[in-house]
């Protein structure tokens, strides 16, 4: 086993030496000489905490949207416990923010519906009597995916708003589900596998938009640099597990956020503190961030789990534990705190996503401050500002 100095000095070789780490597509649209580093974040440092706990920089303010077990503002609905994976999908002049409930037998989904000013306007279940659902992600016909993180989890195709019941997707795999990202021009959805082992997958559907029947298959190579993708001979119906159904199968130690934009599909996984970019007009996979990639002590992104971006090509990689901050890398290569929540020690950073105009971010606190493992503390914020976009 190598000291930690020289599995940094070997990662450095093999990122810088190799090649691997320069970037394509809309937020990496220079090339690095290394992973993002970091460094003073675009909004300057964050002040003193709020009233609601956070620290923001100067001009973003904060508000709380939803309390877990409480109704939502102005609604009769209940929040649902452990708010997990998120997204907002428009709605008119106004919006709708989608939540994941990371809990047992029930899970499910919920939604919030806001007008054009941001006020509330109602709250609904989406998604109902599945099981620990987590991650999930949009697609480009407006329809969310929850995911369920156990080993024969499946992927629930659900309405925004509401009009229509949730849909079974059994030909996206059964497996740990996390998270998933669509790429419209590749006409594939990618998606995450929360194992200490875990694959990277994409599904391809037989037609576009239409989840129901495709092709499952696991990223295959030997690390940073080209890979390329093998069909999953038994996505359904298994003995063997997906992610030991193809010889070279590269692993991943417990895949979590995923997110696609122009070209390319970042994903983290929290075992070792990574931010992947698979460039997907390349077939090369490389590292945007790595927390053994930087000085020793100086990490400012650890616990990394969902991840989110902006128009301004920002990513926003929430933390699972760590010091609760939602932190950005910069297309310059530069990563930074964005946010930290106080006084939710034993919680975790999840869903962050902006409203259709970039002008608001949403995510929650887990397990709120009291850190209870069930999530009957979770808190869903809202923080509006000057976002780049």
């Amino acid at each position: 086993m190598p000291s930690e100095l020289n599995r940094r000095t070997l990662l450095r070789a093999t990122v810088v030496g190799g090649g691997t780490a320069a970037f394509a597509g809309g937020l990496w649209q220079q090339a690095f000489a290394a992973p993002a580093q970091p460094g003073a974040g675009p909004y300057g440092p964050l002040g003193a905490p709020d009233a609601n706990g956070l620290q923001l920089p100067a001009g973003f303010t904060s508000r709380v949207v939803a309390r877990s077990l409480r109704r939502v503002a102005g609604t009769r609905y209940s929040w649902h416990p452990a708010p997990d994976g998120g997204a907002c999908f428009p709605d008119g002049a106004g919006w709708i923010y989608v939540s994941n409930s990371e809990v047992p037998i029930v899970g499910g989904a919920s939604a919030v519906r806001f007008d054009a000013t941001g006020k509330i306007t109602s709250a609904y279940r989406i998604l109902g009597n599945t099981m620990v659902n987590c991650a999930g992600g949009a697609t480009p016909w407006g329809t969310w995916l929850s995911c369920e993180e156990y080993d024969l989890g499946l992927v629930y195709e659900t309405d925004p708003y509401g009009a229509r019941s949730a849909q079974r997707r059994p030909a996206m795999g059964r497996f740990t589900h996390e998270a998933a990202a669509c790429d419209p021009v590749r006409k594939v959805v990618y998606l995450t596998e929360d194992e200490s082992d875990g694959c990277f997958y994409r599904f391809r559907p037989n037609t576009w938009g239409d989840l129901s029947a495709g092709v499952l298959e696991v990223m295959v190579g030997s690390g940073p640099g080209a890979v390329e993708w093998r069909r999953v001979p038994s996505p359904e119906v298994w003995l063997t597990p997906t992610r030991d159904q193809v010889s070279g199968a590269l692993r991943f130690q417990g895949g979590e956020g995923c997110y696609y934009a122009e070209g390319v599909c970042y994903f983290t996984t929290k075992g070792d503190n990574r931010v992947w970019a698979y460039d997907a007009e390349q077939g090369m996979l490389s590292l945007a961030y790595d927390d053994d990639l930087v000085p020793a002590g100086a990490a400012p992104l650890t616990g990394v789990d969902n991840v989110t971006g902006a128009a301004s090509g920002d990513l926003y990689v929430a933390e699972d534990g760590g010091n609760m901050e939602i932190n950005l890398i910069t297309p310059d290569g530069t990563v930074a705190p964005f946010s930290r929540l106080n006084g939710h020690d034993e919680s975790e950073i999840t869903g962050p996503a902006f409203s259709p105009d970039g002008t608001r971010l949403y995510f929650s606190s887990q397990r709120g401050a009291s850190g209870f493992v069930a999530g009957t503390d979770g808190v869903t914020y809202e923080v509006t500002g000057p976002f780049r976009r």
